[in-house]
Protein backbone atom coordinates (compact mmCIF):
# COMPACT_ATOMS: atom_id res chain seq x y z
CA UNK A 1 0.00 0.00 0.00
CA UNK A 2 1.44 3.38 -1.01
CA UNK A 3 1.83 6.40 1.23
CA UNK A 4 -1.27 8.09 -0.14
CA UNK A 5 -3.59 5.14 0.40
CA UNK A 6 -2.16 4.39 3.83
CA UNK A 7 -2.59 8.00 4.94
CA UNK A 8 -6.11 8.19 3.56
CA UNK A 9 -7.04 5.01 5.41
CA UNK A 10 -5.73 6.43 8.68
CA UNK A 11 -7.71 9.64 8.16
CA UNK A 12 -10.91 7.71 7.47
CA UNK A 13 -10.32 5.72 10.64
CA UNK A 14 -10.00 9.00 12.54
CA UNK A 15 -13.32 10.18 11.07
CA UNK A 16 -15.04 7.08 12.42
CA UNK A 17 -13.25 7.01 15.76
CA UNK A 18 -15.73 6.99 18.70
CA UNK A 19 -15.83 9.73 21.35
CA UNK A 20 -14.06 12.26 19.11
CA UNK A 21 -16.99 14.11 17.56
CA UNK A 22 -15.28 13.71 14.19
CA UNK A 23 -18.40 12.24 12.56
CA UNK A 24 -19.94 15.73 12.48
CA UNK A 25 -18.50 19.03 11.25
CA UNK A 26 -16.69 20.83 14.08
CA UNK A 27 -18.31 24.13 13.14
CA UNK A 28 -21.89 23.51 11.96
CA UNK A 29 -22.59 19.91 12.97
CA UNK A 30 -23.18 18.61 9.43
CA UNK A 31 -22.92 14.83 9.26
CA UNK A 32 -20.07 12.99 7.52
CA UNK A 33 -17.54 15.82 7.03
CA UNK A 34 -14.91 14.95 4.46
CA UNK A 35 -12.51 17.87 4.81
CA UNK A 36 -9.80 18.32 7.42
CA UNK A 37 -8.11 21.39 8.83
CA UNK A 38 -4.76 19.87 9.61
CA UNK A 39 -3.58 23.09 11.24
CA UNK A 40 -6.43 23.02 13.78
CA UNK A 41 -6.82 19.26 13.99
CA UNK A 42 -10.52 19.10 13.08
CA UNK A 43 -12.83 17.63 10.46
CA UNK A 44 -15.24 20.01 8.71
CA UNK A 45 -17.85 19.99 5.93
CA UNK A 46 -17.44 21.43 2.45
CA UNK A 47 -19.34 24.66 3.24
CA UNK A 48 -17.30 25.44 6.34
CA UNK A 49 -14.14 24.48 4.48
CA UNK A 50 -14.78 27.38 2.10
CA UNK A 51 -14.66 29.79 5.05
CA UNK A 52 -11.49 28.24 6.49
CA UNK A 53 -9.70 28.82 3.18
CA UNK A 54 -10.00 32.58 3.77
CA UNK A 55 -7.50 32.59 6.66
CA UNK A 56 -4.61 30.25 5.79
CA UNK A 57 -2.47 31.58 8.63
CA UNK A 58 -4.96 30.01 11.05
CA UNK A 59 -6.36 27.03 9.17
CA UNK A 60 -5.09 24.84 6.32
CA UNK A 61 -7.56 22.45 4.72
CA UNK A 62 -7.44 19.37 2.51
CA UNK A 63 -10.05 16.89 1.33
CA UNK A 64 -9.87 13.58 3.18
CA UNK A 65 -10.92 11.60 0.10
CA UNK A 66 -9.94 13.68 -2.92
CA UNK A 67 -6.63 15.34 -2.03
CA UNK A 68 -3.26 13.59 -1.89
CA UNK A 69 -2.00 13.15 1.65
CA UNK A 70 1.49 12.43 0.41
CA UNK A 71 4.48 12.33 2.72
CA UNK A 72 6.33 14.59 0.30
CA UNK A 73 3.61 17.27 0.39
CA UNK A 74 3.06 17.62 4.14
CA UNK A 75 4.60 15.97 7.15
CA UNK A 76 1.73 13.53 7.32
CA UNK A 77 2.97 11.55 10.28
CA UNK A 78 3.14 14.72 12.37
CA UNK A 79 -0.22 15.93 11.08
CA UNK A 80 -1.97 12.64 11.80
CA UNK A 81 -0.50 12.47 15.27
CA UNK A 82 -1.69 16.02 15.88
CA UNK A 83 -5.22 15.18 14.72
CA UNK A 84 -5.28 12.02 16.82
CA UNK A 85 -4.52 14.05 19.93
CA UNK A 86 -7.00 16.76 19.04
CA UNK A 87 -10.19 15.85 17.19
CA UNK A 88 -13.40 17.80 17.01
CA UNK A 89 -14.53 17.49 20.62
CA UNK A 90 -11.22 18.58 22.10
CA UNK A 91 -10.81 21.52 19.75
CA UNK A 92 -14.41 22.61 20.33
CA UNK A 93 -13.84 22.48 24.08
CA UNK A 94 -10.89 24.83 23.60
CA UNK A 95 -12.38 27.34 21.16
CA UNK A 96 -15.96 27.20 22.49
CA UNK A 97 -15.18 27.29 26.21
CA UNK A 98 -17.27 30.40 26.91
CA UNK A 99 -19.93 30.83 24.24
CA UNK A 100 -22.64 33.10 25.72
CA UNK A 101 -26.10 31.56 26.00
CA UNK A 102 -27.54 34.20 23.65
CA UNK A 103 -24.96 33.63 20.88
CA UNK A 104 -26.43 31.73 17.95
CA UNK A 105 -24.42 28.64 16.96
CA UNK A 106 -25.21 27.90 13.31
CA UNK A 107 -26.42 24.53 12.13
CA UNK A 108 -25.80 22.70 8.87
CA UNK A 109 -28.75 24.30 7.04
CA UNK A 110 -28.06 27.88 8.13
CA UNK A 111 -26.91 30.59 5.73
CA UNK A 112 -23.27 31.29 4.93
CA UNK A 113 -22.96 34.60 6.80
CA UNK A 114 -23.86 32.93 10.11
CA UNK A 115 -21.32 30.17 9.56
CA UNK A 116 -18.62 32.58 8.40
CA UNK A 117 -18.92 34.88 11.40
CA UNK A 118 -19.13 31.95 13.84
CA UNK A 119 -15.93 30.46 12.42
CA UNK A 120 -14.14 33.81 12.42
CA UNK A 121 -15.28 34.52 15.98
CA UNK A 122 -13.95 31.13 17.12
CA UNK A 123 -10.60 30.83 15.41
CA UNK A 124 -9.66 34.26 14.07
CA UNK A 125 -10.90 36.54 16.86
CA UNK A 126 -10.81 33.79 19.54
CA UNK A 127 -13.81 35.31 21.31
CA UNK A 128 -14.87 32.21 23.24
CA UNK A 129 -11.62 30.84 24.66
CA UNK A 130 -11.31 30.35 28.41
CA UNK A 131 -8.59 32.97 28.80
CA UNK A 132 -10.36 35.62 26.74
CA UNK A 133 -12.26 38.66 27.94
CA UNK A 134 -15.60 37.97 29.59
CA UNK A 135 -18.46 38.52 27.14
CA UNK A 136 -21.36 40.27 28.86
CA UNK A 137 -24.89 40.77 27.66
CA UNK A 138 -24.97 43.68 25.19
CA UNK A 139 -26.78 46.74 26.50
CA UNK A 140 -27.59 49.48 24.01
CA UNK A 141 -26.72 49.30 20.33
CA UNK A 142 -27.04 51.91 17.62
CA UNK A 143 -26.30 51.84 13.91
CA UNK A 144 -27.59 51.97 10.36
CA UNK A 145 -29.21 49.17 8.38
CA UNK A 146 -30.64 49.12 4.88
CA UNK A 147 -34.39 48.59 5.24
CA UNK A 148 -36.86 47.63 2.53
CA UNK A 149 -39.74 50.06 2.10
CA UNK A 150 -43.14 48.85 3.22
CA UNK A 151 -44.88 49.72 -0.03
CA UNK A 152 -42.03 49.32 -2.51
CA UNK A 153 -38.93 47.22 -3.07
CA UNK A 154 -36.41 50.02 -2.48
CA UNK A 155 -33.93 49.62 0.38
CA UNK A 156 -33.18 52.84 2.28
CA UNK A 157 -30.63 53.56 4.99
CA UNK A 158 -32.33 53.70 8.38
CA UNK A 159 -31.08 54.31 11.90
CA UNK A 160 -31.80 51.53 14.42
CA UNK A 161 -31.45 51.83 18.19
CA UNK A 162 -31.64 48.85 20.56
CA UNK A 163 -32.35 49.60 24.22
CA UNK A 164 -31.92 46.16 25.73
CA UNK A 165 -32.61 47.04 29.35
CA UNK A 166 -35.80 48.87 28.37
CA UNK A 167 -36.74 45.99 26.08
CA UNK A 168 -37.18 48.20 23.01
CA UNK A 169 -35.97 48.42 19.42
CA UNK A 170 -36.54 51.67 17.53
CA UNK A 171 -35.89 52.76 13.99
CA UNK A 172 -35.86 56.22 12.48
CA UNK A 173 -36.44 57.45 8.93
CA UNK A 174 -34.15 60.47 9.51
CA UNK A 175 -30.59 60.14 10.77
CA UNK A 176 -30.99 62.94 13.31
CA UNK A 177 -34.70 62.42 13.86
CA UNK A 178 -36.03 62.50 17.40
CA UNK A 179 -39.29 60.70 16.72
CA UNK A 180 -38.91 57.02 15.78
CA UNK A 181 -40.91 55.55 12.93
CA UNK A 182 -41.60 52.49 15.11
CA UNK A 183 -41.01 51.41 18.69
CA UNK A 184 -40.85 47.62 18.90
CA UNK A 185 -41.20 45.64 22.08
CA UNK A 186 -38.59 42.91 22.53
CA UNK A 187 -41.42 40.80 23.97
CA UNK A 188 -42.91 40.30 20.49
CA UNK A 189 -39.73 40.34 18.41
CA UNK A 190 -38.15 37.64 16.30
CA UNK A 191 -35.21 37.78 13.89
CA UNK A 192 -34.34 35.22 11.23
CA UNK A 193 -31.88 35.28 8.34
CA UNK A 194 -33.78 35.04 5.05
CA UNK A 195 -31.04 35.61 2.52
CA UNK A 196 -32.73 33.99 -0.48
CA UNK A 197 -36.11 35.60 0.11
CA UNK A 198 -34.60 39.06 0.63
CA UNK A 199 -32.10 38.60 -2.18
CA UNK A 200 -29.02 39.63 -0.18
CA UNK A 201 -26.39 37.37 1.50
CA UNK A 202 -26.80 39.35 4.73
CA UNK A 203 -30.60 39.65 4.61
CA UNK A 204 -32.31 39.59 8.00
CA UNK A 205 -36.07 39.51 8.65
CA UNK A 206 -37.25 41.13 11.89
CA UNK A 207 -40.84 40.47 12.92
CA UNK A 208 -42.99 41.77 15.75
CA UNK A 209 -46.64 41.92 16.75
CA UNK A 210 -48.66 45.06 15.99
CA UNK A 211 -52.41 45.40 16.38
CA UNK A 212 -52.89 41.65 16.31
CA UNK A 213 -50.82 41.22 13.13
CA UNK A 214 -47.23 40.24 12.40
CA UNK A 215 -45.17 43.14 11.02
CA UNK A 216 -42.14 42.22 8.90
CA UNK A 217 -39.03 44.37 8.49
CA UNK A 218 -36.50 43.26 5.87
CA UNK A 219 -32.99 44.63 6.46
CA UNK A 220 -29.34 44.01 5.62
CA UNK A 221 -25.89 45.46 6.24
CA UNK A 222 -22.90 45.40 3.89
CA UNK A 223 -20.77 43.93 6.67
CA UNK A 224 -21.42 40.30 7.60
CA UNK A 225 -19.99 40.88 11.08
CA UNK A 226 -22.24 43.88 11.66
CA UNK A 227 -25.48 42.11 10.73
CA UNK A 228 -24.59 39.02 12.81
CA UNK A 229 -23.68 41.29 15.74
CA UNK A 230 -27.12 42.91 15.44
CA UNK A 231 -28.73 39.49 15.32
CA UNK A 232 -26.96 38.33 18.49
CA UNK A 233 -27.68 41.65 20.24
CA UNK A 234 -31.39 41.11 19.59
CA UNK A 235 -31.07 37.58 20.99
CA UNK A 236 -29.34 38.93 24.09
CA UNK A 237 -32.13 41.46 24.62
CA UNK A 238 -34.70 38.70 24.24
CA UNK A 239 -32.88 36.61 26.85
CA UNK A 240 -33.01 39.48 29.34
CA UNK A 241 -36.74 39.88 28.76
CA UNK A 242 -37.52 36.16 29.05
CA UNK A 243 -35.53 35.82 32.26
CA UNK A 244 -37.67 38.54 33.81
CA UNK A 245 -40.93 37.22 32.36
CA UNK A 246 -40.26 33.59 33.34
CA UNK A 247 -37.94 33.63 36.38
CA UNK A 248 -38.98 30.10 37.30
CA UNK A 249 -37.69 28.60 34.03
CA UNK A 250 -34.03 27.58 33.61
CA UNK A 251 -32.00 29.40 30.99
CA UNK A 252 -31.74 26.27 28.86
CA UNK A 253 -35.53 26.29 28.32
CA UNK A 254 -35.52 29.96 27.32
CA UNK A 255 -32.71 29.85 24.75
CA UNK A 256 -34.78 28.08 22.02
CA UNK A 257 -37.25 30.99 22.17
CA UNK A 258 -34.72 33.81 21.68
CA UNK A 259 -35.14 33.66 17.91
CA UNK A 260 -36.38 30.94 15.57
CA UNK A 261 -36.39 30.06 11.92
CA UNK A 262 -39.59 29.17 10.16
CA UNK A 263 -40.18 25.43 10.20
CA UNK A 264 -41.33 25.59 6.57
CA UNK A 265 -42.12 28.26 3.97
CA UNK A 266 -43.49 28.18 0.45
CA UNK A 267 -46.40 28.81 -1.88
CA UNK A 268 -49.74 27.05 -1.55
CA UNK A 269 -53.20 27.90 -2.84
CA UNK A 270 -56.12 28.41 -0.46
CA UNK A 271 -59.85 28.86 -0.69
CA UNK A 272 -62.07 30.84 1.66
CA UNK A 273 -64.06 29.88 4.78
CA UNK A 274 -67.04 28.59 2.77
CA UNK A 275 -64.78 26.46 0.52
CA UNK A 276 -66.66 27.87 -2.46
CA UNK A 277 -64.35 30.81 -3.10
CA UNK A 278 -61.71 30.60 -5.87
CA UNK A 279 -58.32 29.20 -4.84
CA UNK A 280 -55.67 31.93 -4.62
CA UNK A 281 -51.90 31.57 -4.49
CA UNK A 282 -50.39 32.66 -1.16
CA UNK A 283 -46.98 32.51 0.53
CA UNK A 284 -47.13 30.52 3.78
CA UNK A 285 -44.71 30.57 6.72
CA UNK A 286 -44.96 28.15 9.65
CA UNK A 287 -43.72 29.53 12.99
CA UNK A 288 -43.58 26.42 15.16
CA UNK A 289 -42.65 28.24 18.40
CA UNK A 290 -45.65 30.56 18.24
CA UNK A 291 -47.68 27.76 16.64
CA UNK A 292 -48.85 30.04 13.85
CA UNK A 293 -49.27 29.45 10.13
CA UNK A 294 -49.12 32.86 8.47
CA UNK A 295 -49.93 33.60 4.87
CA UNK A 296 -49.11 36.49 2.58
CA UNK A 297 -49.88 37.57 -0.95
CA UNK A 298 -46.13 37.94 -1.56
CA UNK A 299 -43.11 36.68 0.42
CA UNK A 300 -41.88 40.22 1.19
CA UNK A 301 -45.20 41.71 2.35
CA UNK A 302 -45.04 43.88 5.45
CA UNK A 303 -48.17 42.29 6.99
CA UNK A 304 -49.78 38.88 6.70
CA UNK A 305 -53.18 38.50 5.09
CA UNK A 306 -54.25 35.92 7.64
CA UNK A 307 -53.00 33.43 10.18
CA UNK A 308 -53.98 30.14 11.76
CA UNK A 309 -53.20 29.39 15.39
CA UNK A 310 -52.27 25.72 15.78
CA UNK A 311 -53.22 24.19 19.10
CA UNK A 312 -52.80 20.47 19.66
CA UNK A 313 -54.85 17.38 18.89
CA UNK A 314 -56.49 17.30 22.32
CA UNK A 315 -57.96 20.74 21.61
CA UNK A 316 -59.52 19.65 18.32
CA UNK A 317 -56.79 20.63 15.86
CA UNK A 318 -55.90 18.31 13.00
CA UNK A 319 -54.17 18.21 9.61
CA UNK A 320 -54.93 15.56 7.04
CA UNK A 321 -54.16 14.73 3.45
CA UNK A 322 -56.45 15.55 0.51
CA UNK A 323 -59.42 17.88 0.07
CA UNK A 324 -62.98 17.63 1.37
CA UNK A 325 -65.38 15.80 -0.91
CA UNK A 326 -66.57 17.89 -3.85
CA UNK A 327 -63.76 20.48 -3.64
CA UNK A 328 -61.08 20.79 -6.31
CA UNK A 329 -58.05 23.03 -6.42
CA UNK A 330 -57.32 25.52 -9.16
CA UNK A 331 -53.92 24.70 -10.71
CA UNK A 332 -52.63 22.36 -7.99
CA UNK A 333 -54.28 19.11 -7.01
CA UNK A 334 -52.23 17.84 -4.03
CA UNK A 335 -54.48 18.96 -1.21
CA UNK A 336 -54.41 19.18 2.56
CA UNK A 337 -56.90 20.36 5.16
CA UNK A 338 -56.27 21.97 8.54
CA UNK A 339 -59.09 21.61 11.07
CA UNK A 340 -59.41 24.09 13.95
CA UNK A 341 -62.28 24.53 16.45
CA UNK A 342 -63.45 27.53 14.41
CA UNK A 343 -63.16 26.33 10.79
CA UNK A 344 -61.41 24.26 8.16
CA UNK A 345 -58.56 25.64 6.05
CA UNK A 346 -58.42 23.97 2.63
CA UNK A 347 -55.11 24.24 0.76
CA UNK A 348 -53.41 22.81 -2.32
CA UNK A 349 -49.68 22.27 -2.87
CA UNK A 350 -47.63 22.47 -6.09
CA UNK A 351 -46.51 18.83 -5.75
CA UNK A 352 -47.08 15.71 -3.67
CA UNK A 353 -43.59 16.16 -2.21
CA UNK A 354 -44.53 19.62 -0.95
CA UNK A 355 -47.83 18.25 0.35
CA UNK A 356 -46.05 15.60 2.44
CA UNK A 357 -43.48 18.09 3.76
CA UNK A 358 -46.23 20.47 4.86
CA UNK A 359 -48.19 17.66 6.48
CA UNK A 360 -45.13 16.42 8.36
CA UNK A 361 -44.35 19.95 9.60
CA UNK A 362 -47.94 20.73 10.61
CA UNK A 363 -48.43 17.41 12.39
CA UNK A 364 -45.19 17.94 14.25
CA UNK A 365 -46.55 21.18 15.69
CA UNK A 366 -50.01 19.75 16.42
CA UNK A 367 -48.58 16.75 18.27
CA UNK A 368 -46.39 18.84 20.59
CA UNK A 369 -47.72 20.19 23.91
CA UNK A 370 -48.16 23.90 24.50
CA UNK A 371 -45.31 25.47 26.48
CA UNK A 372 -45.57 28.42 28.90
CA UNK A 373 -44.23 30.65 26.12
CA UNK A 374 -46.86 29.36 23.69
CA UNK A 375 -49.51 30.52 26.13
CA UNK A 376 -48.29 34.09 25.67
CA UNK A 377 -49.69 33.95 22.15
CA UNK A 378 -52.54 31.55 22.84
CA UNK A 379 -54.48 34.42 24.42
CA UNK A 380 -54.68 35.93 20.95
CA UNK A 381 -55.45 32.56 19.37
CA UNK A 382 -56.87 33.07 15.98
CA UNK A 383 -58.18 31.28 12.97
CA UNK A 384 -58.41 34.58 11.18
CA UNK A 385 -58.67 34.55 7.43
CA UNK A 386 -59.07 38.00 5.99
CA UNK A 387 -58.28 37.25 2.37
Amino acid sequence: MGDRERNKKRLLELLRAPDTGNAHCADCGAADPDWASYKLGIFICLNCCGVHRNFPDISRVKSVRLDFWDDSIVEVAVVLQFMIHNGNLRVKAKFEARVPAFYYIPQANDCLVLKEQWIRAKYERREFMADGETISLPGNREGFLWKRGRDNSQFLRRKFVLLAREGLLKYFTKEQGKSPKAVISIKDLNATFQTEKIGHPHGLQITYRRDGHTRNLFVYHESGKEIVDWFNALRAARLQYLKMAFPELPESELVPFLTRNYLKQGFMEKTGPKQKEPFKKRWFALDCHERRLLYYKNPLDAFEQGQVFLGNKEQGYEAYEDLPKGIRGNRWKAGLTIVTPERRFVLTCPSEKEQQEWLESLRGVLSSPLTPLNRLTASTESGRSSR
